[in-house]
């Protein structure tokens, strides 16, 4: 009190204190902007977490201002929906400039595949929040719906309602857009919004709302050519203070009592809300929404704006666009951004870019060292995209899958697999973002893949050409999204005999999952490329008899698969149990959720499969054979890793510290005494 007296009866002071007040206030406003917009940002992201249909991944550190994610949602469930997504995001990722926030509206199947493909793409400055949009088809599935998209197409008219209440402005975006430009100029109409504007949208490019088109489907009203929802700027907390969900549907059931159905999905509705309420649209410049329908009308847009285009919208569901002369420029465009290697897209954005801690650090390929190179391919993140093609299983009991790898350049011989095995299958393929479509192609032309829907895809991209190739990383990936309870631990450049899947089945048994069982199947090799392969155990013994078919590697490398004792197995009738021995490498079925992983940082050629079996025996599992089961080798060249571990003494010294290495995790892991695996201590 004292103090506070003297204060208020000497002027001097007073000034004194009122000085250093405002230098005080001053100081705090200059204080970087980016901890307050952190600490909000925060908050929010706790909000977000502590709801359960809300899974978020980010990459980097908090924001400064000037770096506020530009807020983008997509709607994207289905196989084909996540692929044409992949396009997307890399369109948006080459012109970016600034840090990005995904909404990402899903069910679980594309929160798996997508959550895993962001996880492993480990693109910096973008932050991928996932919506699980299940709990909430019921405030749409009421609506009679002809469009393609389902009831999924009608998601967006919740997005305002479901984002968390703290984003005021976001763009929404359908899938199958492709952008020619930075989407921060998009962003930027926000601030050209009036007060009573809430949605900016792109006018139709078609005659579709004026009803002059011959079509027999339901025609919503529309203020004149109506608007495009392919891309949308939402005002979310001016359509929330409109009271939006009040909006759309008593708009929606005042026109479902005349008309039948929507035939567009989101779009007819947002078209009759603005039609009642014309102020709350903001009308875009059409070159953000080159729009590809069937019934484009290129006048509209296109041609008075041929060197401006923004983004390219492919809204068509028949293959008329390709009567359009200009529709190899729009292909050009899509076309490139497809066979786009993503891990180009691994870069921090150049406004933001004074903060280093943003930078992913990636271990650099060095073609002089190749421990160095080793360490580079296991460690380094690999785009991953799960079940790249439509898959579908119905659940049979003690079932088993093949589990399998493989380069694009042995696509063929995954064919002449899955011609010989009908069960599921799971397979990881290695490739670059060009070689893609490839696969597309192969499959769609297949008829054994294509007719196929227990096959599941699963693509693997290389970062750079240098890349060597991940063995253990792709097994691990196809072991991981086996759907059976039995696994077949493969490679593709066997055949399996016919009815193999059959006779697996019938001595499977459920307690092989308590017991540590793996079945042995015995492994030969054809000498020939054109020989005709045997289909039972007695054809296979008359082709070792001729000297047509050998044991797999007997010349090579016999002890990989001596432990199998063929001579047993020729004149057996039963099942009967080996002991592992140093070096055995044999194609086993066994328990899923007994299997352990592969070492990924075994990579290229040598000790892949070896240290995995190793495993095997260090858990204590036991390994018998089948009698009546084998596998048949292709021949074919040998790979590059091959060559290189062949010829080069580097490759052969990194990959024995690596094994030294493996074997002493192992030891330590499973407690085993030193005398178990000294023979491998000595040798290396």
């Amino acid at each position: 009190m004292l103090f506070r007296k003297i204060i208020y009866k000497n002027g001097a002071l007073k000034l004194l204190s009122l000085a250093i007040v405002l230098w005080l206030l001053y100081t705090l406003s200059k204080l970087p902007r980016s901890r307050i917009s952190n600490q909000r940002e925060k908050s929010s992201s706790d909000q977000e977490k502590e709801q359960s249909s809300k899974i978020s991944y980010e990459t980097g550190t908090p924001l400064s201002e000037e770096c506020t994610p530009i807020q983008v949602a997509m709607v994207c469930v289905g196989f084909s929906t996540n692929r044409q997504m992949v396009t997307l995001i890399k369109s948006i990722l080459h012109y970016r400039k600034h840090h990005l926030h995904f909404h990402i509206f899903v069910n679980q199947q594309s929160k798996t595949v997508l959550g895993t493909m962001f996880r492993t793409w480990n693109v910096p400055n973008l932050i991928v929040t996932f919506y699980l949009i299940d709990e909430h088809i019921q405030a749409v599935s009421w609506i009679p719906n002809k469009h393609y998209a389902g009831v999924y197409g009608l998601i967006k008219l919740l997005i305002p309602d479901i984002l968390p209440k703290h984003l005021k402005e976001i763009i929404v975006l359908d899938t199958d857009i492709v952008f020619s430009s930075d989407i921060f100029q998009l962003w930027q109409y926000f601030k050209l919004f009036t007060k009573e504007e809430c949605i900016g949208l792109i006018e139709n490019q078609s005659n579709w709302y004026l009803g002059t088109l011959h079509t027999t489907s339901t025609i919503w009203p529309a203020l004149g050519r109506g608007f495009n929802t392919g891309i949308m700027l939402l005002s979310c907390d001016k359509l929330r203070s409109k009271g939006w969900n009040d909006i759309w549907l008593k708009v929606t059931k005042q026109h479902l009592k005349h008309l039948n159905e929507v035939a567009l999905a989101d779009q007819d509705i947002f078209n009759a809300v603005i039609k009642g309420m014309p102020s709350i649209v903001h009308t875009l410049p059409c070159v953000w929404n080159l729009q590809l329908s069937d019934n484009m009308k290129f006048d509209l847009c296109y041609l008075k704006n041929k060197h401006q285009i923004k983004a390219v919208h492919w809204n068509f569901r028949k293959n008329r666009v390709k009567k359009y002369k200009h529709v190899e420029l729009f292909t050009s465009i899509r076309s490139h951004f497809v066979e786009l290697n993503g891990a180009l897209l691994r870069q921090s954005v150049s406004v933001c870019n004074d903060n280093t801690d943003n930078m992913v650090v990636l271990a650099d390929y060095d073609e002089n060292n190749m421990c160095s190179n080793f360490v580079a391919s296991s460690t380094g993140p690999h785009r991953t995209h799960l079940f790249y093609f439509e898959f579908e299983y119905k659940p049979i009991e003690d079932d088993v899958s093949i589990v399998v790898h493989l380069s694009i350049d042995r696509l063929q011989m995954l064919e002449i697999l899955c011609r010989q095995w009908d069960g599921p299958v799971s397979v990881a393929i290695f490739l670059s973002d060009f070689d893609a479509r490839k696969v597309e192609v192969f499959v769609q032309e297949s008829s054994i893949l294509n007719s196929r829907k227990n096959i599941a895809f699963h693509l693997v991209f290389q970062n750079t050409v240098k890349d060597v190739y991940p063995i253990n990383l792709l097994r691990n990936i196809a072991l991981q999204q086996v759907v059976t309870d039995f696994v077949f631990l493969y490679d593709v450049d066997f055949v399996p005999m016919m009815g193999l899947y059959s006779y697996i089945l019938s001595h499977v048994t459920e307690e092989m999952h308590s017991n540590l069982t793996a079945f042995v199947i015995p492994a030969f090799e054809s000498l020939w490329y054109k020989n005709e392969l045997p289909s039972t155990k007695a054809e296979l013994l008359s082709h070792l008899e001729s000297g047509a078919i050998t044991t797999f590697r007997e010349n090579v490398w016999p002890q990989g698969h001596a432990p199998t004792n063929y001579s047993l197995w020729k004149k057996s009738n039963t099942p009967y149990r080996i002991r592992w021995q140093k070096d055995f490498e044999p194609y086993v079925v066994l328990s899923k959720k007994r299997c352990p992983l592969y070492d990924k940082r075994f990579i290229g050629f040598g000790w892949n499969k070896i240290s995995h079996i190793m495993e095997l025996d260090a858990m204590g599992f036991s390994f018998v054979v089948l009698p009546h089961g084998f596998i048949i080798h292709i021949p074919h060249l040998p790979s590059i890793e091959l060559q290189k571990y062949r010829t080069l003494p580097e490759y052969r010294e990194c990959m024995n510290d690596l094994k030294l290495s493996f074997i002493e995790i192992l030891m330590n892991k499973y407690h085993i005494d030193k005398e178990r695996y000294k023979m491998f201590m000595e040798e290396y």
